[in-house]
């Protein structure tokens, strides 16, 4: 699976950049055939509350899934959006399964 990290408007620490691949490798636990993961960081320019959006496209067989969140801190985000596309892998899974 290729994990492609792009942070717009700013430059990602190693740090966060290593919690992202972490998070992302966990995908693969509801759905074995990723091919590619694109996680896109935004940081809305007016410095307030809610300024930071996190997206991330991920590639299967014939298929492609987005998920987009804004939220206070790029963390937070990624956890949101891992969850919510953990959902969406789970049901294309079953869709797939009961065919």
């Amino acid at each position: 699976m290729e994990i492609k990290i792009q942070s717009i408007h700013f430059d990602t620490t190693e740090k966060l950049e290593t919690f992202i691949e972490k998070k992302i490798s966990k995908l693969e636990k509801s759905y074995e055939d990723i091919q590619k993961v694109e996680v896109q960081l935004k940081v809305v320019k007016p410095a307030t509350a809610l300024n930071k959006e996190t997206s991330i496209t991920v590639y299967v067989p014939g298929q492609r899934f987005f998920v987009e969140k804004t939220c206070d801190t790029f963390e937070e985000g990624v956890d949101l959006v891992v969850d919510a596309m953990k959902v969406q892998l789970t049901k294309h899974k079953e869709k797939n399964r009961n065919r």
